[in-house]
């Protein structure tokens, strides 16, 4: 999988990409990040972006010209499957989605900046608008960050054990049990008997249990889904 980037600071985007599982499945070949940076499409000296928007109001519109510049001159080089804006309005993203990119080639992320991008982009060239959460950030950066490493650790071959990601949270609508690990015994603190029992399918009854406790609890929205 080859994943592109733009945005007008790649600089946020040095460190999630240089460590752990992300930097193990470059070094594997099984995935690549490239990051543009969008100003070298900008116009006239000072590499311009972005531009007041009609009608008035406050803040700035990233423009169509150097956007589409940038995306056609990747399109040059391969095709997409998907191109993703990340933006506060757009579809709340989710493991679904992640699980249905992951089975995907190329994908294009257009970070948004200043107050968004003109909307002839969006209706014209985006295939996938995603939002991380109901609330704004200052670019959109940390969001295809987030979620590229949602997808990439999806990809066969990435994780030491793949089936760890199959039983996450979310991959069955359910949020995760409970994990225990050594010491059995921790100042008076017991691990629940039964993952201590060797009795597997009882283990993975009681797994089935808390899963569905802890959703009802936590998230029962996703039990009414």
């Amino acid at each position: 999988m080859r994943i592109d980037i733009i945005t007008v600071l790649p600089e946020l985007l040095e460190g999630p990409f240089a460590h752990s599982i992300l930097k193990r499945a470059e070094e594997k070949g099984i995935a690549e990040v490239h990051v543009h940076q969008l100003r070298k499409y900008g116009v006239g000296k000072h590499q311009q972006v972005d531009d007041y928007q009609y009608g008035g109001g406050a803040g700035m519109v990233m423009q169509c010209g150097p956007l589409v510049d940038c995306i056609e001159d990747l399109q040059k080089e391969r095709s997409y499957d998907a191109i993703l804006y990340m933006t506060p309005d757009g579809k709340r993203y989710n493991q679904s989605d992640a699980n249905q990119l992951s089975m995907l080639g190329n994908i294009m992320i257009i970070c948004g900046h200043y107050k968004g991008i003109d909307q002839r982009v969006r209706d014209h060239w985006i295939t996938h608008e995603y939002s991380i959460g109901d609330y704004v950030l200052s670019g959109g950066e940390l969001a295809a960050a987030v979620i590229s490493d949602s997808i990439i650790r999806l990809i066969p071959g990435v994780l030491n054990d793949e089936t760890s990601a199959l039983t996450d949270s979310f991959q069955d609508d359910l949020l995760a049990p409970p994990v225990y690990t050594r010491p059995e015994d921790f100042r008076g603190h017991k691990v629940p008997e039964v993952l201590t029992s060797g009795n597997f399918k009882e283990i993975e009854l009681w797994r089935e249990k808390q899963a569905l406790k802890r959703t009802q609890e936590r998230r029962p929205d996703l039990l009414s889904d």
